[in-house]
């Protein structure tokens, strides 16, 4: 297997990054500190509110997911460097497209976070990076999808 991590990087691979449960309680922290608004923060006018019930802010729901990514990715570079290999460069993202949230996450949802590399590409402007092509997916425990986004990172090639 190559010694590089840029090679390991396969076109088409899925990764389960992981599941969180998204308690009443974390939902109205996250609510009143970053999305103050009702249905985020009070049963009770959750349940009148279009939502129907105490749901996840959408920015909880991605900050899970980032969380998660940055888990999966630190195992994954901490595997690749037990073999050996020298740490990769793992660089930002140039950005991301067509962010959804399709169906609220309720109090009591256990979501699950998936990513996929869509593409790959060397960097023809960055000299020893490369950009690597992802759409995120996020179902709950009914399956329903509820959170997803298309997006990029730089990755050293070398």
């Amino acid at each position: 297997m190559s010694g590089r991590f840029w090679d390991r990087i396969v076109e088409g691979e899925e990764q389960e990054l992981g599941s969180h449960t998204f308690d009443a309680d974390a939902i109205k922290r996250f609510a009143a500190q970053f999305d103050p608004q009702p249905f985020h923060l009070d049963e009770a006018a959750a349940t009148r509110s279009v939502l129907g019930g105490l749901c996840a802010s959408g920015w909880h729901t991605a900050a899970v997911f980032m969380r998660l990514n940055v888990e999966y990715l630190g195992r994954r570079v901490a595997a690749f460097a037990a073999e050996g290999n020298p740490m990769p460069l793992i660089g930002p993202s140039p950005g991301f497209r067509d962010l959804r949230w399709p169906t609220p996450v309720y109090a009591g949802d256990t979501v699950t976070y998936r990513q996929r590399v869509s593409g790959k590409r060397v960097s023809e402007s960055r000299a020893g990076w490369g950009v690597v092509s992802f759409d995120v997916s996020a179902t709950n425990q009914r399956g329903e999808d509820v959170f997803g986004f298309k997006g990029s990172a730089f990755v050293g090639t070398n």
